[in-house]
């Protein structure tokens, strides 16, 4: 009896209204999580570097991974004028406040893995 009156509460719920919604749009996809967590542990990091530590992802998938998270505010490029040339990226403020929420995930994996 107790679901059928929760039902209806579901039923005129709207997710994709939610905070929670918003930030998955910003963090989902295979690597955005794991590109933040390089730049929360390293600081700043050259696109190869970058490449090199997650290893798995191709050069494209990097590249516009990258351009995502900045357009959404949560990584800075920073582009000096050299040859060859060099690239930077590092967590923006509004990247940097979603550090508690990456160090509550890294705490919840190491309580949890076998």
């Amino acid at each position: 009896m107790e679901n059928q009156a929760y039902r209806p509460c579901i039923a005129g719920a709207n997710l994709a209204g939610t905070g929670f919604s918003y930030t998955l749009s910003l963090i989902q996809g295979k690597y955005k999580m794991t590109i933040l967590y390089t730049l929360m542990c390293f600081g700043v990091v050259r696109f190869n570097e970058m490449k090199k530590y997650i290893g798995t992802i191709s050069y494209k998938t990097l590249s516009a991974a990258l351009k995502e998270l900045e357009a959404d505010g949560l990584i800075h490029r920073e582009e000096y004028p050299q040859i060859p040339p060099k690239v930077e990226y590092s967590l923006t403020e509004r990247g940097r406040s979603l550090i508690p929420i990456l160090d509550q995930m890294c705490d919840w994996g190491e309580k949890n893995r076998r």
